[in-house]
């Protein structure tokens, strides 16, 4: 699973990567992080229309980590769906709707996983491969959850929330842990976020023609395991 990762660039870097033309509010008020961890508010890009003009736009919105279906009685769920897996998010109830419909990029530094040994579990950082953009591009979907407790009127009646989609890592990295985000190259970025891609058919073929991602591990600090730690130094090599 991917339960930790880097988000520091600033925000212009990411709307100029991938083509952004509206940024959003709560981005600018969003801190850079090395340790994002599952409930974090979130970058994502998404394309929506647009509240004034109706007009389909490429956006930079903050989410919570951890979808939840519009279905849901209550929140507490997207805590369990901070992943969805690339096997069945077209079948699953909790990430179907989403994947016809709200597909997201999350843009990401870098992210973690663990490798266990025999002397406890080793923490590593995994980042873009020499030739590929600076950042990654996590394949993800998002979801709106309508507050039955808040007013019409009330502007926090909806719940914007993501997971990130997962498949198996089958290279090198495999040894490390067995499975990694699903990463996004250039090309399929305007395909993965079109709202004209609305058959669950043409998703699943979409993401059949991802091709396996090249990355870079390093080993770091045991300090990421812990939330309250955030800083540069947690992407830092050891040993």
């Amino acid at each position: 699973m991917c339960g930790r990762y880097a988000s520091f660039r600033e925000d212009q870097a990411i709307a100029d990567e991938f083509a952004v033309a509206t940024v959003a509010d709560e981005v600018r008020l969003l801190p850079p992080s090395w340790n994002v961890a599952p409930t974090d508010g979130v970058r994502m890009v998404v394309e929506r229309a647009d509240r004034t003009t109706g007009e389909i736009t490429r956006q930079l919105r903050v989410a919570r980590w951890g979808l939840v279906p519009s279905w849901a009685k209550d929140p507490s769920i997207g805590g369990r769906l901070i992943n969805a897996r690339v096997e069945t998010v077209t079948d699953k109830p909790a990430f179907r709707k989403a994947a016809a419909q709200r597909r997201a990029i999350v843009p990401m530094d870098g992210y973690y996983e663990w490798q266990k040994t025999d002397a406890g579990k080793v923490p590593y950082f995994l980042t873009a491969d020499e030739g590929m953009p600076d950042g990654l591009a996590a394949a993800g979907l998002y979801e709106l959850w309508r507050d039955p407790s808040r007013p019409d009127d009330d502007p926090a009646r909806w719940l914007v929330t993501v997971t990130v989609i997962t498949t198996a890592a089958t290279d090198a990295l495999g040894h490390i842990h067995d499975r990694t985000p699903l990463l996004l190259p250039p090309p399929l970025w305007d395909q993965w976020l079109d709202v004209a891609l609305t058959s669950p058919d043409d998703v699943r073929s979409l993401l059949d023609t991802v091709p396996e991602p090249h990355l870079r591990p390093r080993e770091v600090s045991r300090a990421v395991g812990n939330v309250r730690n955030n800083g540069p130094e947690l992407v830092e090599p050891v040993g």
